[in-house]
């Protein structure tokens, strides 16, 4: 068949379109890519003092892809990403990290909101958060920036403009009332926006909202303006210094980060089987997957190239990355030993010539006191070249492992305060070969191989000098030998050490054999050794005796001046004069004695602490069992003055001469202290007030249980009144001195502020004393002690037992009360049964109550002329108890008391609860209380 040749002409055009829009579908879909082997030579390397490297370029074939290309101004000179909206400050082709101007955005004084956006990335292989994978386990985060709101009281929000998606939000608030000290911290003044986890990082277009907040309601200032700036700070930043900064201005050094990548390709693995486009083009540079921001480690978007461990270049080039210099000994002349009191040993420096490789490069701050070493943002205490190590001052941040590709031979151990590094990434076989960078040059030194990682999944090696030297094996003549001799002991030699070249030699001196690290040196003859056990013994011996001689000569003596100290007391304490005393009464031998002091010591048990009743103001009471098993209260003052002495054995005297059944009984007393103790008779079941006052709980005493108990009480106190030889005022009666025995009968103890006067007189002069609450506000007056003043403290208790109240106590509106100023404001107001406890308002008959309420209000008349006798109180209350028992008659009164045995507390000897005192202090308000009305 034949085709004719205008035919066959349109059939070849035909042809041709297809495989022309063939190949431009193929080119439309695939990213347009520059792949050189090497630049042109007309690719401008430089815009101002920006060094340009590939993947970037400014023009047609000198970059790899958009997001890559640059444009430079010329005047002044500015580079320029992309289309030239953002401006780039700075490219760092070891991090991966494109250094741009800082965005900021201001809300003006007048303004109350502002909408911006800061900038867009569009599809630009570039991230403002982007971490690099370089393990299962490990990353590095690329950006770290850090988005600062300065001004008073408004809310900032991060949005995703493409989303119009809230990223993160703060507020920042000025109050009117805060003090300039405080002005300025998070929250008040300032506040900073990260990107949160949760956001998608690949977001490519970011943009700030700024409101003012209202300020009426909340005392807040909102008359400055607001400002917005973008920055990448690190990890190691004051905060507070970069606000002030901000403030005053100051934007130098100002920059925002952008992580940049290859995106033709998700993974390392897929990238490297297109061997057309594989960006990492040098043979000794290594690849790493991308992820977004804070996301898994497993979402990867793309690869990044480094140049291998010990190269250095791009590796983006073919031959990029070099062969890296190293110093294989420090040059002496100028390399700093210390920072501080941190000593730096090389392979490590502070300045060129000094380290061995910009791995081992550290920064001394001669600013700060004292001067301090850091290694990146970590600041260094010590460095451990022994056991690779740099122990680090503060905890890492964070709990992850970070291996920065350009910091190889470090690692982050598993203890927060531990950075682990070896020297280069090589076995101890393989790093001996290449000789010219081998690290271990002293002559005395060794390699051994270390691994690092929780995986040990990263290896390297160490240098360390060999046994009997110690030093520097990275630094020629570093080990040098140690001087074993000169702590023998501490390498087990006992006998005669010998220094050598890397170690010693300990031999046993004449005369003795036996290996010296072993046992240590014995003489040779047995006659020596003969002696020896002979001398040793004999010295042992007398040793011993010497001991026991110089233990019974010191007991000996101990005891015989305790016995001077005890007869010192004794004289001091009037003993003579007290048995004498004692001796010149018939009744008093019966009953009172002189303890000693042996007696009182195996009566407590030495005082034993177990042995503790109770402790008040005055003193502490201890139980103590006697020689004929008698039960006893031994009372030990805490001090007693001389001057009171004479008067103290008076009051003994006079005390142990009262024979009733409603008085403690006093046993004796011992004198061989330096203050005097009192063995009373021991009362099981405690004081009066701890059964009415119980806490959290209710009185089991009944109405005929406290009738009796107060006929008891004033029947004690009435006869020592009037029918003891001497009448005696007690001066602190109260409920805490009415002691209860097993069978709940009341007795009338602590007479430490009694006083005692002639049958003819019927007061006396003395110093105020009594317990708040009970105390005679006449006596208080006038400092005349009365038998009506036991009777004015004796109708309080009348009220605590009907009350159940204390004698001051606090209402539900935490007001302290006087139960007897109450008690008559009731009275007056004709609500006194208000105050009545409720079960004795059960038990007692209303004629009852009234006979009482009289009572008390007789006792507690404020001038004691009108106040009846204690005589006169006892004979009504015994009055008052018959009646009530004729009208019971043929019922068993059963007093019902289930409390258990009771060790007497504070209360009942220590004066615990209301403590008897001297009350100058209270005088203003007692006068108010009982007079100014």
């Amino acid at each position: 068949m034949f085709v004719r040749f205008d035919e066959g002409m349109r059939l070849v055009e035909l042809m041709l379109i297809m495989i022309l829009r063939s190949i431009y579908s193929t080119v439309a879909a695939t990213p347009r890519l520059n792949l050189p082997s090497s630049l042109p030579s007309n690719c401008t390397r430089q815009c101002g003092d920006i060094k340009i490297e590939y993947p970037f370029g400014i023009g047609d074939g000198c970059f790899r892809s958009d997001g890559f290309n640059l444009t430079c101004q010329n005047s002044p000179p500015r580079l320029l990403l992309g289309d030239g909206t953002i401006e780039v400050r700075k490219i760092d082709m070891d991090q991966g990290v494109v250094y741009i101007e800082s965005p900021d955005v201001t809300l003006d004084v007048d303004a109350q909101n502002i909408s911006a956006k800061l900038f867009d990335l569009k599809n630009w292989p570039l991230s403002f958060n982007l971490k690099i994978v370089l393990s299962d386990s490990a990353w590095k985060l690329l950006a770290h920036n850090k988005f600062y709101v300065i001004g008073c009281s408004a809310t900032a929000n991060l949005v995703d403009t493409i989303t119009n998606k809230s990223v993160n939000s703060c507020s920042t608030k000025c109050y009117t009332n805060a003090s300039s000290i405080h002005a300025w911290n998070f929250g008040n003044g300032y506040c900073t926006l990260y990107w949160d986890g949760s956001i998608d990082e690949r977001s490519s277009s970011i943009g700030i909202q700024l409101t003012r907040l209202d300020g009426t309601d909340s005392h807040l200032i909102n008359t400055s303006s607001i400002k917005v700036i973008m920055n990448d700070t690190g990890y190691d930043v004051n905060t507070e210094e970069v606000v002030q900064e901000i403030m005053k201005g100051n934007k130098t050094g100002w920059m925002a980060s952008l992580g940049w990548y290859i995106s033709d390709h998700p993974t390392c693995k897929e990238a490297n089987k297109n061997g057309e486009t594989y960006a990492c083009l040098s043979q000794n540079s290594d690849c790493y997957d991308v992820s977004p921001g804070w996301s898994n480690i497993n979402y990867t978007i793309g690869y990044f190239c480094g140049c291998s461990a010990s190269y250095h270049g791009n590796p983006y080039l073919v031959d990029g990355c070099q062969d890296t210099t190293f110093q294989l000994s420090p040059q002496k002349d100028y390399c700093a030993k210390k920072c501080g009191s941190t000593e730096i040993p090389y392979p490590f420096g502070l300045k060129q010539g000094c380290y061995r490789d910009e791995s081992f490069l550290l920064q001394c701050n001669q600013t700060s006191n004292p001067p301090t070493l850091k290694f990146g943002g970590n600041f260094v205490r010590k460095i451990l070249l022994d056991k690779g190590q740099l122990e680090l001052e503060y905890p890492l941040q964070g709990d992850y492992y970070e291996y920065a590709y350009r910091e190889r031979p470090f690692i982050f151990a598993e203890e927060n305060l531990i950075m682990n590094w070896v020297i280069e990434h090589q076995h101890c076989e393989e790093a001996i070969r290449n000789g010219s960078r081998y690290a271990c040059v002293a002559a005395q030194s060794s390699c051994h191989n270390k691994s690092l990682g929780p995986r040990h999944d990263y290896f390297g090696y160490l240098c360390e000098c060999v046994g009997g030297y110690k030093g520097n094996p990275y630094i020629q003549n570093g080990c040098q030998d140690i001087n074993e001799c000169k702590s023998p002991a501490s390498y087990g030699c006992t006998g005669i050490c010998t220094n050598t070249e890397g170690g010693f030699s300990c031999t046993c001196p004449p005369g003795t054999f036996n290996d010296t690290k072993h046992g240590g040196c014995i003489p040779d003859k047995k006659t020596t050794l003969l002696l020896g056990v002979i001398v040793g013994t004999s010295s042992g011996v007398g040793l011993l005796f010497f001991t026991i001689m110089l233990v019974i000569i010191s007991r000996k003596w101990k005891k015989r001046k305790q016995q001077k100290i005890r007869e010192k007391h004794f004289h001091q304490n009037h003993g003579l004069l007290l048995q004498k005393l004692i001796s010149s009464s018939e009744n008093v031998v019966e009953r009172m004695q002189i303890f000693s002091l042996e007696e009182i010591v195996k009566a407590t048990n030495n005082f034993d602490e177990t042995r503790i009743l109770g402790r008040g103001g005055h003193g502490t009471v201890y139980k103590g069992i006697l020689l004929d098993q008698r039960v006893v209260a031994i009372k030990r003052s805490k001090n007693v003055k001389k001057c009171e002495i004479d008067q103290f054995l008076n009051e003994v005297a006079i005390l142990s001469q009262i024979n009733h059944r409603h008085v403690v009984k006093l046993f004796g007393c011992c004198l061989e202290t330096e203050v005097p103790l009192l063995v009373y008779e021991f009362i099981s079941k405690g004081a009066l007030s701890e059964h009415l006052h119980k806490l959290n709980d209710h009185s089991t005493l009944s109405w005929n249980d406290r009738l009796r108990i107060a006929t008891e009480a004033a029947g004690a106190l009435a006869y020592l009144h009037s029918s003891a030889s001497i009448s005696i005022f007690h001066r602190d009666v109260k409920s805490s001195n009415i002691l209860l025995d097993d069978n709940f009968t009341a007795k009338v103890s602590d007479f430490g502020a009694s006083r005692c006067i002639p049958l003819d007189q019927t007061h006396l002069v003395t110093a105020v004393q009594g317990t708040f609450g009970y105390l005679d506000p006449e006596y208080y007056q006038t400092s005349q002690l009365t038998e009506k003043s036991d009777v004015y403290s004796f109708g309080v208790i009348l009220l605590e037992l009907i009350t159940g109240k204390k004698p001051v106590y606090s209402t539900e509106n935490e007001k302290d009360l006087n139960l007897a100023m109450h008690f008559l404001q009731a009275r007056r107001h004709n609500q006194i049964f208000d105050l009545m406890e409720d079960c004795i308002m059960k038990e007692a008959t209303k004629e009852e109550l009234d006979e009482i309420i009289q009572l008390i209000e007789m006792c507690i008349r404020l001038k004691g002329v009108e106040r009846p006798t204690m005589k006169e109180v006892e004979y009504k209350l015994q009055v008052l108890r018959r009646t009530r028992i004729k009208k019971n008659k043929g019922l068993c009164i059963v007093e019902d008391n289930e409390e258990t045995g009771y060790l007497l507390s504070a209360s009942s000897y220590a004066s615990g609860k209301g403590t008897s005192r001297n009350y100058s202090m209270e005088k203003e308000l007692m006068v108010s209380q009982y007079y100014g009305r």
